[in-house]
């Protein structure tokens, strides 16, 4: 009896160290901050938050409307400062390089990702009558957060998820992720809360967010509220490449 225990405590025990790993490194394995880098077109804004300093890259332009942007957990937002600005020619673009990444200062965690996404909108918001935001993968996270608690013009989301525990369910089965998570995402939690009319567009071949993890997102939405696109073929880290899907943003969000 005492080896039959010995033999199960093996296991457990090297189950019990892997949950813990997972817990105090969680935040390594949601965010991973790209160097600093230059952006096409754009100019620098230094946008001092609590504890930190962000670098947003801008784009100005004359008139009220604005459009505000946060990327994917491992994108250099400054990639996309040239597309967009040809592509968005009557908004300025603000194009936010989280804590940590491109620039920017601090650390990313959920709480201050939301909170700087919140003090950047109500500070560009004494010039921009008119702020629509793109939120892509954990950027979909941040966006929704904020279009629930001010706002916006219009709301896409690009390949985004109803909570991070949940995509993380899909890829860790077997771990109980629901206990460990800190930074969780909850976006059906605030679904209900956003007015603004949006614009869901997803992956086809999306390796990374099972699409039922996006429809159940989308199910929380009023009826009628969301404009659900599915650019087939494309996968979730080069749904950008894909030739439609400047021309439904541009759409979507033209005035």
């Amino acid at each position: 009896m005492r080896s039959l225990v010995s033999f199960l405590l093996v296991p457990a025990g090297i189950y019990a160290g892997l949950c813990l790993l997972m817990f105090l490194t969680q935040r390594s394995q949601i965010y991973f901050p790209v160097p600093e880098s230059d952006a096409t077109g754009a100019t620098a804004m230094r946008f001092p938050v609590d504890g930190a300093e962000l670098k947003v890259w801008t784009v100005a332009r004359p008139g009220s409307d604005a459009i505000l942007y946060f990327g994917g957990n491992g994108e250099d937002v400054g990639f996309n400062a040239s597309s967009f600005s040809a592509s968005f020619s009557q908004h300025s673009l603000y194009l936010v390089n989280y804590r940590g990444y491109g620039g920017s200062t601090g650390k990313p965690t959920e709480r201050s990702l939301v909170a700087d996404a919140i003090a950047l909108y109500d500070h560009l918001r004494l010039r921009h009558p008119q702020i629509s935001v793109i939120g892509r993968s954990l950027g979909s996270g941040v966006a929704v957060q904020l279009a629930s608690q001010r706002e916006i013009d219009r709301l896409v989301l690009v390949t985004p998820f109803d909570s991070l525990v949940n995509v993380a369910r899909a890829h860790f089965p077997y771990f109980p992720v629901g206990l460990l998570m800190r930074d969780r995402y909850d976006s059906t939690s605030r679904a209900p809360g956003i007015k603004a009319n949006i614009l869901v567009v997803i992956a086809g071949a999306d390796e990374i967010i099972p699409r039922k993890r996006t429809d159940a997102l989308v199910a929380k939405l009023r009826p009628g509220q969301a404009r659900v696109i599915v650019l087939e073929g494309a996968r979730h880290n080069d749904i950008d490449l894909e030739p439609r899907y400047l021309g439904e943003l541009r759409e979507f969000l033209r005035r």
